[in-house]
């Protein structure tokens, strides 16, 4: 009998691979989102206002202005 110990190592590779090629679809298509998510909780949390950008992932925090 032939060892199949490379075949197994081979087919583990592949699918690394494919799940890779899948997570990086997903940040690709998503990434300005969750970038934008990420922005705006860190925005309440240092007491700013979230501004949304044009596109996705282009939000930023600007200062409140304070009212009286």
């Amino acid at each position: 009998m032939k060892d199949k110990k490379g075949q197994a190592l081979v087919e583990y590779v592949l699918i690394i691979v494919l799940i890779s090629l899948v997570v990086y679809g997903a940040v690709k298509i998503f990434g300005g989102y969750l970038k934008d998510k990420i922005t705006e909780m860190g925005c309440n949390v240092s007491n700013q206002v979230y501004q949304e950008g044009e596109k996705a992932g282009e939000g930023t925090c600007i200062k409140k202005e304070i009212e009286e």
